[in-house]
């Protein structure tokens, strides 16, 4: 802990942050101007290693370091020639629909490009050589740091000088900073408002691949680079505040000198206790931001986002099924069981059937404050993985029956969410969201380090249900029964005043305000219903695998749900089970029929948000209206009455002959 090994370890800091820096300026340019929460940005990052590798191996040895050194510069072109063919042919098409649906179209970009990578450069890690010219070390207070490090300081802030002389002295950075402020205006006012964005996207995207090209003589290419590198540019962006590029640098210098600090500490005794503060690394990041959001929504250097004009589809009022859902629905539960008559030959089916299940009681809950709470989560598989590990710690560390540890799994993800939920409430939007992510990765960090509560990075084994449910069959009958129950509840609830009350603070929180309802304490109270209806889910699934990991609390886990909600529909109650279902029985059908599983997977979601851009129980409940609407129009050509005409689209409470309805 000496003077010498502080100042390198700063120096250390300084070398990250510039790297962190680059990818972090490019998604808040792309977010500052198109609004597109783009989560395939770390994919581009992965990308522009693995071509620099590639042109190092071909160009390198013939030019030497001008080869070396052209051939990073041309991974990053490439990269953004690769953006602007990305945004043109497929972003271009989404821009009008909600912006989650645009998080779902660029995850699902995540899933094909990690394939594309795989498949061209294989599953290797990839080292490239050392650059030219900076192979050596220098010598800093006797010690010896890395000369290529000293090069990865001065890049930072000479990409923030250029950066700034683009958008300050051109026409093109001016037009860029208006579309920052109000983008519609822009386009009123006659900019090609196309070629700007497909600009601003592949610069965004130049600036990502230029990041990982510079990476090459540091780390290998690896296929786990793009999620590392998204969650840690999310956290600068936002901490230095969406679209400032400024604020991205002085974020990335935050939070990658308190890490270089944390590391220089080592071990520290805290009253006697001996704490690694090393270990605090894999989550100071988001501690960082969960404290910037409280205090200061919009970031450091940021400022609030002015409203945009065009916010996507209206929001559909939630209806009650009719004689034919509740059918349906009937027959669907008449269906599931007699599952395990029907399927006596084929044991995976329950094995499915129970993960199906699960799923869809977890995407319920998320839809529960996604959908009529209008709060997004990007943090929700927090409450699924408290959840599991309150009901694993009740069998293995309090010694309690299964049935009772069932019972203590929602009342753990309720503890968490009614913690998590007080603070994410005071926020809204990507904020929220993002609050929501920094509280998921603490609680993941906590459970990955705690190895004598929670087994760290090897989880909990031996959680098994109780010997009445040792048959699978059995089992499937409690999940069925209690992941139903949970379901119907959850709805039951969205028809209460309740219900009711929480839509209202969704559309008009001022009028819900002005009549006497309190928003923020019933959306807190939502947080909670949702999170214990995720810990339910939780539970089940940990009795369901006999083991749990700190993966169920991970990023990957909490899309996952999202992309289930958004795949089925928010604006249907039918659509986070629909969307379950079909995101689960792909991915599973998917997975085992290919090796390129993600790319198959990611394509399929991409042509279901084409074709589908309600989800598909929207886009089916708009078909039966259709067609419903051609049933009449028949009956009143073949002479029958003519119906009476319905509210216009999008206009709640006004009928078609401009009344307003009481």
């Amino acid at each position: 802990m000496g003077v010498s090994g502080f100042v390198v370890q700063l120096l250390n800091g300084l070398a990250g942050a510039s790297s962190l820096f680059l990818v972090a300026a490019g998604l808040s340019l792309i977010f500052g101007v198109t609004r597109i929460v783009n989560f395939a940005h770390g994919s581009f990052y992965m990308v522009g290693i693995y071509v620099a590798y590639t042109l190092v191996d071909r160009l390198g040895g013939a030019g030497g370091p001008v080869g070396f050194w052209g051939a990073l510069v041309l991974a990053a072109v490439a990269v953004g020639v690769l953006g602007a063919l990305v945004e043109a042919t497929l972003l271009r098409r989404i821009y009008r629909a909600p912006e989650l649906f645009q998080l779902l179209a660029t995850f699902a970009l995540v899933l094909v490009i990690k394939d594309g990578v795989l498949w061209l450069w294989g599953p290797e890690e990839l080292l490239g050589p050392r650059a030219p010219g900076l192979k050596g070390s220098v010598e800093i207070l006797g010690r010896q740091f890395p000369a290529y490090d000293l090069f990865l300081i001065v890049v930072g802030p000479v990409v923030l000088g250029l950066l700034w002389l683009l958008l300050t002295r051109t026409r093109w950075g001016t037009l860029v900073r208006a579309a920052t402020q109000d983008r519609e205006m822009v386009s009123a006012l006659g900019v090609n408002q196309a070629w700007l964005f497909t600009a601003v996207f592949a610069l965004g995207a130049l600036l990502a691949g230029l990041g990982g090209a510079l990476q090459l003589p540091r780390e290998p290419a690896n296929l786990e680079m793009d999620l590392a590198t998204i969650g840690a540019a999310f956290v600068v962006v936002v901490v230095g505040g969406m679209g400032s590029i400024p604020g991205a640098y002085v974020a990335a210098l935050l939070i990658a000198e308190i890490k270089a600090v944390c590391i220089w500490l080592g071990v520290v005794e805290i009253g006697g206790v001996a704490v690694s503060s090393s270990k605090l690394t894999l989550v100071v990041e988001f501690l960082v931001m969960a404290v910037v959001l409280v205090v200061r929504p919009w970031g450091l250097l940021g400022r609030p986002q002015a409203p945009a004009r065009y916010l996507g589809g209206a929001e559909a009022p939630l209806r009650r099924a009719g004689r034919g859902g509740g059918l349906a629905v009937a027959l669907i539960a008449a269906a599931l069981a007699a599952l395990p008559w029907l399927a006596a030959g084929a044991p995976y089916a329950l094995v499915l059937a129970i993960d199906l299940l699960i799923a869809a009681l977890f995407a319920v809950s998320l839809h529960f404050i996604m959908g009529p709470g209008g709060m997004h989560s990007f943090g929700h598989a927090a409450y699924f993985g408290l959840g599991a590990y309150g009901a694993a710690l009740a069998v293995r560390a309090a010694g309690l029956p299964m049935e009772a540890a069932l019972l203590a799994a929602p009342l753990a993800a309720a503890a968490g969410a009614l913690v998590f939920g007080w603070f994410a409430v005071r926020l809204s939007g990507v904020y929220l969201a993002m609050l929501t992510l920094a509280f998921a990765q603490i609680a993941w960090a906590v459970t990955y380090q705690w190895d004598s509560l929670t087994g760290g990075s090897n989880g909990l084994t031996g959680v098994w249900p109780a010997d009445w449910l040792a048959d699978r069959r059995a089992y499937y009958g409690l999940t069925l029964v209690l992941a139903g129950a949970g379901i119907l509840l959850l709805r039951r609830v969205l028809f209460s005043p309740f219900g009711y009350a929480l839509r209202a603070g969704r559309d008009a929180p001022v009028r819900a305000d002005a009549i006497g309802i309190d928003v923020r304490q019933l959306q807190w109270a939502a947080f909670v219903v949702a999170g214990a209806a995720a810990g339910l889910a939780g539970g089940l699934y940990a009795f369901s695998k006999g083991s749990i990991s700190p993966e169920t609390l991970s990023v990957g886990r909490s899309v996952d749900g999202l992309v289930m909600v958004l795949l089925g529909g928010v604006q249907t109650l039918a659509g986070p089970v629909v969307g379950a279902v079909t995101f689960t029985w792909l991915h599973d059908t998917v997975a085992r029929s290919t090796d390129y599983w993600r790319a198959l997977l990611g394509g399929i979601i991409l042509l279901l948000v084409l074709l589908f851009p309600q989800g598909i129980a929207g886009a089916a409940q708009q078909l039966g209206r259709w067609f419903a609407g051609r049933g009449g129009r028949h009956a009143v050509a073949a002479g029958g009455a003519r119906p009476h005409p319905g509210p216009l689209p999008g206009v709640e409470g006004v009928d078609g002959l401009g009344r307003t309805g009481l």
